[in-house]
Protein backbone atom coordinates (compact mmCIF):
# COMPACT_ATOMS: atom_id res chain seq x y z
CA UNK A 1 0.00 0.00 0.00
CA UNK A 2 1.67 3.12 -0.87
CA UNK A 3 0.88 6.80 0.69
CA UNK A 4 -0.59 9.52 -1.28
CA UNK A 5 1.89 12.54 -0.97
CA UNK A 6 1.03 15.99 -2.43
CA UNK A 7 3.51 17.37 -4.64
CA UNK A 8 3.31 20.78 -5.61
CA UNK A 9 4.53 21.05 -8.71
CA UNK A 10 7.61 23.17 -9.48
CA UNK A 11 6.97 26.30 -11.47
CA UNK A 12 8.94 29.28 -12.30
CA UNK A 13 7.49 31.75 -9.27
CA UNK A 14 8.82 28.95 -6.62
CA UNK A 15 12.17 28.71 -8.15
CA UNK A 16 12.53 32.42 -8.44
CA UNK A 17 11.01 32.29 -4.29
CA UNK A 18 13.71 29.85 -3.65
CA UNK A 19 16.33 31.15 -4.85
CA UNK A 20 15.91 35.20 -3.73
CA UNK A 21 15.37 33.86 0.25
CA UNK A 22 18.96 32.88 0.92
CA UNK A 23 20.17 35.45 -1.39
CA UNK A 24 18.29 38.35 1.47
CA UNK A 25 20.21 37.00 4.37
CA UNK A 26 23.42 36.51 3.01
CA UNK A 27 23.45 39.67 1.46
CA UNK A 28 26.84 42.17 2.73
CA UNK A 29 25.75 44.96 5.14
CA UNK A 30 25.65 48.14 3.73
CA UNK A 31 29.07 49.72 3.49
CA UNK A 32 29.48 53.10 5.74
CA UNK A 33 30.16 55.94 3.93
CA UNK A 34 33.30 58.62 4.25
CA UNK A 35 31.10 60.90 6.42
CA UNK A 36 30.35 58.54 8.75
CA UNK A 37 34.06 57.25 8.91
CA UNK A 38 35.29 60.80 9.55
CA UNK A 39 32.16 61.23 12.05
CA UNK A 40 32.99 58.56 14.00
CA UNK A 41 36.84 59.24 13.87
CA UNK A 42 36.41 62.60 15.08
CA UNK A 43 34.56 61.27 18.17
CA UNK A 44 37.00 59.16 18.92
CA UNK A 45 39.23 61.41 19.04
CA UNK A 46 38.11 63.80 21.41
CA UNK A 47 36.91 61.21 23.34
CA UNK A 48 40.68 60.59 23.59
CA UNK A 49 41.26 64.09 23.73
CA UNK A 50 39.18 64.56 27.14
CA UNK A 51 41.05 61.55 28.51
CA UNK A 52 44.50 62.98 28.02
CA UNK A 53 43.16 66.68 29.43
CA UNK A 54 41.72 64.85 32.71
CA UNK A 55 45.09 63.09 33.34
CA UNK A 56 47.08 65.56 33.00
CA UNK A 57 45.16 67.86 34.87
CA UNK A 58 44.55 65.25 37.63
CA UNK A 59 48.83 64.57 37.51
CA UNK A 60 49.76 68.47 38.00
CA UNK A 61 47.32 68.45 40.90
CA UNK A 62 48.89 65.39 42.40
CA UNK A 63 51.87 67.52 41.74
CA UNK A 64 51.06 70.30 43.47
CA UNK A 65 49.52 68.78 46.62
CA UNK A 66 53.00 66.61 46.88
CA UNK A 67 54.90 69.92 46.32
CA UNK A 68 52.33 71.23 49.08
CA UNK A 69 52.25 68.87 51.69
CA UNK A 70 56.45 68.91 51.47
CA UNK A 71 56.12 72.27 51.97
CA UNK A 72 54.32 72.27 55.35
CA UNK A 73 56.02 69.78 56.53
CA UNK A 74 59.02 71.84 56.11
CA UNK A 75 57.75 74.99 57.34
CA UNK A 76 55.71 73.25 60.55
CA UNK A 77 58.17 70.36 61.63
CA UNK A 78 59.17 72.07 64.91
CA UNK A 79 55.69 72.88 65.60
CA UNK A 80 56.08 70.41 68.59
CA UNK A 81 59.34 71.23 69.69
CA UNK A 82 58.23 75.39 69.34
CA UNK A 83 55.14 74.74 71.43
CA UNK A 84 57.01 72.74 74.14
CA UNK A 85 59.31 76.20 74.37
CA UNK A 86 56.83 78.42 74.67
CA UNK A 87 56.49 78.06 78.72
CA UNK A 88 60.32 78.41 79.42
CA UNK A 89 59.29 82.27 77.30
CA UNK A 90 56.57 82.39 79.81
CA UNK A 91 58.58 82.02 82.48
CA UNK A 92 61.74 84.74 82.06
CA UNK A 93 58.41 87.07 81.25
CA UNK A 94 57.05 85.85 84.87
CA UNK A 95 60.54 86.00 86.92
CA UNK A 96 61.13 89.38 84.93
CA UNK A 97 57.56 90.40 86.03
CA UNK A 98 57.89 89.61 89.77
CA UNK A 99 60.74 91.58 90.68
CA UNK A 100 60.84 94.48 93.49
CA UNK A 101 60.55 97.99 92.00
CA UNK A 102 64.06 98.55 94.21
CA UNK A 103 65.95 96.04 92.24
CA UNK A 104 67.82 98.13 90.63
CA UNK A 105 69.29 99.73 93.33
CA UNK A 106 71.10 95.85 94.28
CA UNK A 107 73.82 95.21 92.36
CA UNK A 108 73.48 91.55 92.25
CA UNK A 109 69.96 91.77 92.03
CA UNK A 110 70.19 94.02 88.64
CA UNK A 111 72.74 92.14 86.86
CA UNK A 112 70.45 88.92 87.48
CA UNK A 113 67.56 90.79 85.90
CA UNK A 114 69.90 91.37 82.73
CA UNK A 115 70.91 88.11 82.60
CA UNK A 116 66.95 86.90 82.39
CA UNK A 117 66.46 89.88 80.16
CA UNK A 118 69.50 88.52 77.96
CA UNK A 119 68.21 84.97 78.01
CA UNK A 120 64.61 86.25 76.70
CA UNK A 121 65.76 88.24 74.36
CA UNK A 122 67.85 85.56 72.65
CA UNK A 123 65.14 82.97 72.91
CA UNK A 124 62.51 85.39 70.93
CA UNK A 125 65.15 86.09 68.69
CA UNK A 126 65.69 82.63 67.78
CA UNK A 127 61.58 82.05 67.86
CA UNK A 128 61.29 84.77 65.02
CA UNK A 129 64.69 83.06 63.04
CA UNK A 130 61.95 79.70 62.64
CA UNK A 131 58.97 82.04 62.25
CA UNK A 132 57.56 81.91 65.68
CA UNK A 133 56.00 85.41 66.67
CA UNK A 134 54.65 86.23 69.59
CA UNK A 135 51.04 87.72 69.86
CA UNK A 136 50.70 90.47 72.73
CA UNK A 137 46.95 92.31 71.42
CA UNK A 138 46.72 94.58 74.11
CA UNK A 139 44.78 97.56 72.68
CA UNK A 140 43.75 95.82 69.47
CA UNK A 141 40.29 94.37 68.21
CA UNK A 142 39.25 91.16 69.54
CA UNK A 143 40.45 88.26 67.09
CA UNK A 144 38.85 84.96 67.36
CA UNK A 145 41.44 83.19 64.89
CA UNK A 146 43.86 84.66 67.33
CA UNK A 147 42.76 85.28 70.73
CA UNK A 148 40.81 83.47 73.50
CA UNK A 149 38.97 85.38 75.57
CA UNK A 150 38.58 84.63 79.05
CA UNK A 151 36.52 87.38 80.38
CA UNK A 152 34.57 90.77 79.78
CA UNK A 153 35.76 93.54 81.43
CA UNK A 154 32.21 96.37 81.51
CA UNK A 155 32.87 100.03 82.29
CA UNK A 156 36.81 99.66 80.87
CA UNK A 157 36.52 103.43 78.69
CA UNK A 158 37.73 101.34 75.83
CA UNK A 159 35.36 100.26 73.26
CA UNK A 160 33.40 97.45 72.81
CA UNK A 161 35.54 94.46 72.10
CA UNK A 162 38.36 95.60 72.14
CA UNK A 163 41.60 93.40 74.09
CA UNK A 164 42.19 95.42 77.49
CA UNK A 165 43.76 92.80 79.38
CA UNK A 166 46.41 89.97 78.22
CA UNK A 167 46.42 87.38 80.72
CA UNK A 168 48.71 85.30 78.43
CA UNK A 169 50.88 85.75 75.18
CA UNK A 170 50.13 83.48 72.23
CA UNK A 171 52.37 82.60 69.56
CA UNK A 172 51.80 82.31 66.02
CA UNK A 173 54.04 79.82 63.54
CA UNK A 174 54.65 80.94 60.34
CA UNK A 175 50.85 80.91 58.94
CA UNK A 176 49.79 78.51 61.74
CA UNK A 177 48.13 79.58 65.57
CA UNK A 178 50.50 77.87 67.78
CA UNK A 179 48.68 78.84 71.12
CA UNK A 180 45.73 81.95 71.19
CA UNK A 181 46.31 84.82 73.81
CA UNK A 182 44.08 84.65 76.45
CA UNK A 183 42.67 87.97 77.06
CA UNK A 184 39.76 89.98 78.60
CA UNK A 185 37.68 92.15 76.35
CA UNK A 186 36.36 95.40 77.01
CA UNK A 187 32.15 95.12 77.21
CA UNK A 188 30.57 98.19 76.22
CA UNK A 189 26.93 99.33 77.41
CA UNK A 190 24.35 98.71 75.08
CA UNK A 191 23.23 102.05 73.55
CA UNK A 192 19.56 103.26 75.30
CA UNK A 193 16.72 103.04 72.87
CA UNK A 194 15.34 106.56 71.58
CA UNK A 195 11.64 106.79 71.14
CA UNK A 196 11.43 107.84 67.39
CA UNK A 197 9.80 110.60 66.72
CA UNK A 198 7.77 111.38 63.36
CA UNK A 199 8.70 115.18 62.73
CA UNK A 200 6.75 114.90 59.27
CA UNK A 201 3.19 116.66 59.68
Amino acid sequence: MTENTEHTPETPENQANETDAPAEANAPAPEKTAEDALAAAQAEIAELKDKLLRAVAETENLRRRAEREKQDATNYAVTAFARDLLPVSDNLRRALDSLPEDADGNETLKALVEGVEMTERELLNNFEKHGIRKVDPKGEKFDHNLHQAMFEIPNSGAEEGTVVQVMQVGYTLKERLLRPAMVGVAKGSAPEKQDHVDTTA
